[in-house]
């Protein structure tokens, strides 16, 4: 449950590619495919390693990894609701098919463990924001 909380940030900012605004992250990403990436090996793992520093970067990428450290000290603050639906989509997904890579990302991007507070706080106003299903 921790590194669901941790990588929310992380996949916020690799699902929508944003880059940093006043209030928000843009929005110009809110439609991108998150099921075709998560569905195509190639393209998840590209984006991996990007992050990573283990491979080449497309600009998406390269501005992911710009963005990525502010949206982790804020908690996710400039994310839109769109974005953090779909961060939890994905997150999920990772734990369940990429954990060894999430486990990796989550070592890269706080090592120190530092974020981890403000994830799991992020993650219960997720919970307890989302409506019930009947």
């Amino acid at each position: 449950m921790a590194h669901l909380n941790l990588f929310v940030v992380l996949v916020a900012s690799l699902i929508y590619f944003t880059s940093a605004a006043e209030e928000k992250y843009t929005t110009k990403f809110d439609n991108f495919d998150v099921d075709k990436v998560l569905n195509n090996n190639r393209i998840l793992t590209s984006y991996i390693k990007c992050l990573l520093d283990e491979g080449n970067c497309t600009n998406e990428g390269r501005e992911l990894k710009r963005v990525l450290p502010d949206a982790l000290k804020t908690d996710c603050s400039k994310c839109t609701d769109v974005q953090k639906d779909r961060s939890e989509k994905v997150i999920k997904f990772l734990i369940k098919n990429r954990s060894t890579d999430f486990d990796r990302l989550t070592a890269k991007y706080d090592p120190t463990g530092e974020y981890k507070k403000n994830l799991e706080k992020f993650e219960k106003e997720r919970a307890s924001a989302k409506p019930l299903k009947a």
